[in-house]
Parts: structure tokens; sequence; C-alpha cells
């Protein structure tokens, strides 16, 4: 049957694309031993050989009108003498399809430069193996069930209203969903590979329910290209493209939102008629769904467009009993499935309004999901139409350097019917054998992660076959391990090296207005510290400084610094008094906004693990409570813990963490530095080890493997990579990674060496692990050989050398011994003691 088309019909479409939407700030990092320069900063491991490939997206090549389909019965506009129900756009108007923008630069502004920064030493003390072996379930105990420690006052406000929230804290605050209870609730949700937001009445679509979009590879806006490299600056996905919009006919001006079942994967987003109103439409929310799902109660399903409907078919028999079934082709070639069920057997019967509305003929009480089709995989979505994720369970295990661990989806609707859930390259790269065989054909690009793989399984299972399990403070290297012997010459320099630096006053240094700094300065002397106790076997040196260096964490154990910690109880977690007491929402790169929490928190824990390594005496219940309270606001394992989010800041979904707080952005969350998000698991690990916590030694292990492997993908580009677009590989790393966009740049600065290093600090015995050798080599030859890096100023010069150390400890000791070598070369969070022990180690 031939489509019926519209005449004398006019709409007009209204699209938005932005490029950046910054928040106001995220914590970055860099300062001189001497305070001569400010810190800026604005508001693979082995997988499936077969799976390393990108996939192309498939043509869609359905026949609207073949055997089967029948043409939706339409009713006449009112206001227009249309009758369509298969209906194209009059030629006068176009698709909202291909937006452009200008570019929003980022623009630093200064933040003031923290004190200088020193460092001690300690004793020696011997480490057992943890006495207890990890769990079955490494997730499966929390770490602490009781209040945080009295020395951090209780809050019960905090700067940031919960809108629309209607679960108890603790509330995840750095999730994929965070956008729907802030600001005006109207900026995108990535839930891959489908983005969603409330439309609120705006837009091409006008609709007041939820907004559905997906951008396909073609539709990526690039920016301009460097001269050096030939890769673009950056690279977005448009927003405000209103593919599809699931609403209800009585939704209206007075629609309210509210979210509740938050954790750390789901979110349930509830539209009201109003604010005194039930939920007419609720949206279940998990990460890597099949299909956008509307749960309505009742209300009239409405199903609006902003890309305009060209053709609108009914399958005349459903893909299953008690499911309909209609397929929305849309005037952008793209081909949606729209599936209804009720439990209660309600009929559900969509009428063409016009070229872009359809309503249901009544009430219906039940679900209607959609899904878009990416070519060649429609059986497989009818399949698993009629079920839906509520939530996501992790578990995991390790045997040896082996770990596993596991997704097990909460599903609802017919239970007879697989998930159909999309994985991500990281994800399918490392599936066991039963998950690799329940992949299917299906595929959708992400944003910023490459082409996602749908997979028909009511769970995964993931494996890291080679967890960094012989890691521990020295340096260390993937193939040979532990490097803890260095030459007699080596330490003959480095002693005298490790005795200056030990003088130096890790008090006053660590004294600062930010936990970011203050962390960064009892990291560098911790270092100097097991340098000399164990590299060095200087136990006086080591022992003196470890005397001030717990001197000086004691300050903040007992929350005594310039700005002492709050727990605060309306989101649930550790947070700084800075903003309370200035009222500068930026304080401390944010951290009273939950910003950067596992870089600031985890310098300290890294810290205290070696302090207790060093001296198991320390390990004093107050000590490790005020640690553990740490680990706990970032990475709590468990909901019996019911003081702190599970997993703040690592995204078990994506592979690494996200750094973004309580800040609406229309780009969603975002992190910068993935080389502290390293630093974070690897802290993790080693206080776990250090306190004999199996389980939290485990963690850390299995988060450093997932981590390098996502990093290889999505952050770190060698010059095969095939996930990221190849225009953008050639720029090494990813920048600011966001949701929505890659921008090589840095909220401090546009400087290569600051784009780069902040990938590289701080230098760790698993570095090596996350930043493979071959990437390091492509890198250095693409931006600092040949002397390069020599004209390059300040501490970002030693950053850069001691990343060269990963994979040419030679010159990079070379360079740390030259006789004209300036401190200004060294950031002030780092050690020339550490740097050139690191490099002899490995030499």
């Amino acid at each position: 049957m031939a489509p019926i088309h519209l005449s004398g019909f006019i709409m007009q479409s209204y699209w938005m694309l932005t490029l950046l939407q910054v928040s106001p700030s995220l914590g970055i990092r860099l300062w001189p031993p001497d305070n001569g320069i400010q810190a800026y900063r604005q508001d693979k491991l082995a997988g499936r050989v077969s799976l390393r490939e990108i996939y192309s997206p498939i043509s869609t090549t359905q026949d609207p009108h073949r055997e089967g389909y029948q043409p939706v019965s339409t009713i006449t506009n009112p206001t227009s003498s249309a009758v369509s129900q298969v209906s194209s756009s009059p030629s006068s108007l176009e698709p909202d399809v291909n937006c452009t923008t200008g570019e929003t630069p980022l623009q630093p502004s200064p933040v003031p430069s923290p004190t200088l920064v020193v460092m001690p030493s300690g004793p020696e003390a011997d480490q057992s193996n943890s006495t207890m072996p990890p769990a079955s379930d490494i997730f499966g105990k929390p770490i602490a069930t009781s209040a945080p420690a009295p020395s951090f006052p209780v809050r019960k406000d905090h700067p940031v209203p919960r809108t629309g929230i209607t679960s108890p804290a603790p509330i995840g605050t750095n999730k994929f969903y965070a956008n729907f209870f802030l600001g005006k609730q109207t900026s995108p949700t990535y839930v891959h590979p489908y983005s969603v937001v409330w439309a609120r009445g705006q837009g091409a679509s006008s609709s007041w329910g939820l907004a559905i979009s997906h951008i396909e590879a073609n539709q990526i806006v690039y920016g301009q290209v460097s001269n050096e490299t030939g890769a673009a600056r950056y690279f977005l996905n448009p927003v405000g493209i209103q593919s599809l919009c699931l609403s209800a006919l009585e939704l209206g001006p007075a629609t309210t939102l509210t979210t509740d079942n938050l954790s750390a994967h789901s979110a349930s987003v509830n539209l009201k008629v109003d604010s005194k109103a039930q939920p007419l439409v609720t949206f279940p929310l998990v990460q890597g769904m099949g299909f956008v799902t509307a749960v309505y109660q009742k209300g009239t399903p409405v199903i609006n467009t902003g890309i305009y409907f060209k053709t609108v078919t009914k399958s005349l028999k459903g893909p299953k009993p008690g499911v309909t079934k209609y397929t929305l082709y849309l005037e952008d070639g793209k081909v949606w499935h729209v599936y209804a069920y009720s439990p209660k057997g309600d009929t559900f019967d969509l009428t063409v309004v016009n070229n872009s509305t359809a309503k249901a003929q009544k009430p219906f009480d039940g679900i209607v999901q959609v899904a878009k089709d990416p070519g060649d995989a429609e059986s497989i979505i009818d399949a698993a139409s009629g079920a839906y994720p509520l939530n996501v369970t992790l578990s995991g295990s390790i045997a040896g350097s082996k770990g596993t661990y596991t997704f097990t989806f909460k599903k609802a609707g017919i239970s007879s019917s697989k998930l159909l859930m999309y994985a991500l390259p990281h994800h399918y790269d490392s599936f066991d054998d039963v998950t690799h065989k329940s992949m299917s054909t299906a595929r959708l690009q992400t944003t910023t992660k490459g082409m996602a793989v749908g997979v028909v399984a009511d769970s995964w299972t993931m494996v890291e076959p080679n967890m960094p399990v012989s890691m521990g403070f020295a340096p260390w290297d993937p193939v040979s391990g532990e490097k803890k012997v260095l030459s007699d010459t080596a330490i003959n320099k480095i002693n005298s090296v490790a005795v200056n630096e030990s003088s130096q006053d890790v008090s006053q240094q660590s004294d600062q207005n930010s936990m970011y700094f203050g962390g960064k300065a009892l990291a560098k002397f911790a270092m100097i510290s097991y340098v000399a106790n164990d590299l060095l076997k200087n136990k006086t040196l080591a022992q003196n400084g470890l005397k001030n260096l717990k001197a000086a964490f004691s300050r903040f154990s007992l929350n005594k610094q310039q700005f002492p910690l709050f727990y605060e109880s309306a989101w649930g977690g550790l947070v700084s008094s800075a903003t309370y007491q200035t009222g500068n929402d930026g304080a401390d790169f944010g951290n009273t906004f939950y910003n950067d929490h596992h870089f600031h928190y985890g310098y300290f824990i890294y810290a205290a693990a070696i302090i207790g390594y060093l001296d198991p005496s320390w390990l004093t219940k107050d000590n490790v409570d005020f640690v553990n309270t740490m680990v706990r606001d970032i990475a709590n394992p468990s909901p019996l813990d019911t003081f702190f989010p599970i997993s703040r800041n690592f995204d078990w979904y994506h592979g690494h963490s996200w750094a973004h707080g309580l800040y609406e952005t229309a780009d969603g969350k975002d992190q910068e530095s993935s080389s502290e998000d390293a630093m974070h698991a690897y802290a993790i690990k080693m206080w776990g080890k250090t306190i004999k916590d199996a389980n939290m030694e485990a963690r850390g292990n299995l988060m450093l493997a997932v981590i390098a492997r996502s990093l290889s993908r999505y952050y770190l580009y060698t010059e095969d990579n095939k996930v990221q677009p190849s225009e953008f590989v050639g720029n090494k790393v990813a920048g600011i990674l966001f949701e929505n966009k890659c921008d090589h740049t840095t909220y401090f600065g546009s400087n290569i060496e600051y784009i780069q290093g902040i990938h590289m600090i701080p230098l760790l015995p698993s570095t090596k692990l996350t930043r493979p050798a071959k990437f390091v080599k492509q890198e250095w030859a693409t931006y600092f050989d040949k002397g390069r890096a020599d004209a390059v100023e300040g501490g970002w010069k030693g950053i850069l050398y001691a990343n060269l150390a990963t994979v040419d400890p030679q010159t990079a000791w070379d360079f740390f011994t030259r006789k004209d070598f300036d401190p200004m070369w060294l950031d002030g969070g780092a050690s020339l003691t550490w740097y050139l022990a690191y490099s002899a180690a490995l030499m």
C-alpha cells in the first residue's frame, strides 16, 4: 500500500547543538616546589581478537510495504486538511538532523597557588600477605556499616538541592542519571547507545515526555584539525535531536519529573501530571539498555518526533503473544520499532495525527518500548521485546591473577524473554565463553565508546586474566614484576637526594586549603619514605621521615586542616567545608560538589598505605576508620553501607571513573586525568593489602585491570586504535573525555605538555600497566622527541621525563642526574628521589 502524504501542513523545527557545556571545576593540579606557577582550572590486555575490529553501521534495508505489515489508520487534523498516517514532510520543511554549532572554548581561570611542599621517611616493617582469602563475592561485604568517625561534623544540608528525588540518601552524585535532578532537569542523560532527555515542552516535538536520540558516526562533529598531527581537536555528538518522544496525552505545562530507585547503574524517571499526582509514566533507565521503556499507569500514550514520520506501519501479527508492534520510518532514513505489552490485556492502537504525532486511542496500562533498528537485526529486537531491565547487581571473584566480574540484570515484563543489552568494546573483548555466545548482530554507535554490540542474555560475565597481583610499592613491570634491587652506584646517588628532600617540612607543605594539594604532598613524602626504607635500605632516614609524615597526616585524620571535612547526609558523602564557608562552589576544584573525590582522597589512601606498611602500629582503629571512610566515600562496594552510595566514582559499565559531580551539563559526566583515576584504584589495592582486607585488595586489582583495558580503547590511543574516530586518534589522548564528546584540551590550559601530561601523573608502579610501552613510545615520538621535551618549562618537564622512564629509563636517569638539574623541573607533588629510584630500578 502506498503511503499517504501530508499536504498543507506547516511545522517548524527547533534544533540545538552544543559544543561544550562546562562544569565549574573538575580539578587539575600542578604546582612547583617554589610556588612559581599557578594551577589553572575551569568552571589489552588479552581479549578476543575477532572482536577488536571496529564494526561499521549496517545499512537499513527494510521494505515498509513488505508482506505482513499494514498502514496505520489516521485521523483528520482539526487545523489542517491533511489526512495522514504514513506521512512525509512537506518539501519546504527539512528534518532536524543536520545541526551545526560554534565552539565554546574552555576558558581557564586561575586558582591560587598552594604553598611549598616537602617530605620525610619511615622505619621498616615486614608485611605479611593477607591472612584471609577474598570472599566468593568480593563485592558482597561492606567495608563498614558504622557512621563516619565523630571527627567529621554532620551537615544535613547541601548547596545543591535534591530536585525531584524521592529516594533516600545516599545518592550517586557522579552517575549517568544526575542531570535528571540537577538544574532545570532538562540536560541529556547518556544510557548508551541512546541518550534521553526530558523535553519539557521544548524542541521540535514540543513534547512533555522523554525525548530519545541516537547519533550515527556520520553525524559526529569534528573540531579544527591540528597542523602537527592532522587530528581534530575535538569530536562531539549533536544534542537536541528528538528522534522520538514517549509521552502521554495527559501531560502538559504542570508536569513534574521525579526520580527514584537510584543505584550505581540504574534509575527510574517518573513523569506526573502535576506535583501532587502519582506517576503517570515511569522510565526505568539502565546503562546499555536495548530499548527505551515507558511504563504507563492509565496514561494515554503519545509518540512525538522532531524528525517527522515518513511511514508508520503496524505488524499484522505481533512478534509474540500479547505484544503489539509498530515500525516508524522517519524522514532521516532511520527506522525505529515500537512495542506495547500489557499484563492486563489492554489493547494498544496508534493513530497518526500528523507527521510529528501519533497517539493511542485510549489510556493504557502496560509498557511501550522503542528501539532503533541498526539493520538486519529486527528479528533480534522482536525476540527481546516485552522484557526490560530494572537494575544491575555487580559481583566478582578472583583466582590467582584471574579476576571475574558479572552484571546480573534484574528484569521485568515478559519473564521468558531474554534481555537485549548493549556492550561496549572493553566488555565484549573480555566476555567469558557463555556471554560471548550471546552476542548478536545488533550493533549501534555510541557517543564516545565506539560501536556497541547487542547481547541477548540476562547476565554478562567479563574476565580479566592478568590482574597485577604481584604489584607492590616498588617499581613494577607487567612482564618481569617488581623491581626492588638497585645498583650500589644508584643507591649512593639517590641517597644524598633523599636526605635532602627528607629534610623539607612535610607539615608546612601539606598545610593547604585544598584536599587535593594536601594529599599530593603527603603522597610525595610517603614515596620518599618507602624508597629510603626498601630500596636504599636506609632505615634511619626512613624512620625519621616517617615520624614527620605521621605528624603531618594527623592534621587530616583529626580533621584539623584549613577546611575540615563534613559528612553531609543530604546526598550522603564526605565533603570539604570550603564551599560552606566561602560560598564558592568551585573551591578545592568543587570537592563540596563531589568533583574529583577519587583524585583527592586517593592520594591520602596511598600515603596511608605506605605509612601502615612501614609502621603497622600506626594502624589504630581511629586511623583505619579515617582512611576507610575515604575509601567508602569513593568506592563503597555494598548497599549494606547506608552512609555512602555504591561506587561513587568508578563506573563498572564504562570501565573508568567519572570526576564530574553535582553540576548540570549537556555533555554528561566527564573525567580529565585518566592516570589519577588509575592512581585511586592502585591506592585502594595497596591500602587493602596493608590492612589485610583481601576483598578490598582484590577489588583494587580488578579495577586496575579493567581501567588498563578501557583506557587503551577510550583514553590513550595507539595508531591501531579502532574504537575512537580515526579523525581523533592522532591526538594520542582524549584530553577530557565526556559522555558525549572528547576534547583534546585541559581545564587549565592548552599547552601540549598539559594535555598529554595530565594523563601521566602521578608516576606509580601501576603506570606501566595502564600506560603500555607501545602507547608511550608513539606518544613521545608524536610530541616530545628530538629535543621538544627539553623546551618544556617547569614541573611538566620532569613529568614528561618520568613518563619516559617507563620505556627508556636510561635517558630518564641521565636527565634527572644532570649536573644542571633545576628543582623547578619537579612538580610540587613529585620527588627527585622517587623519579631516580624508579628509573634506576628499570635500567
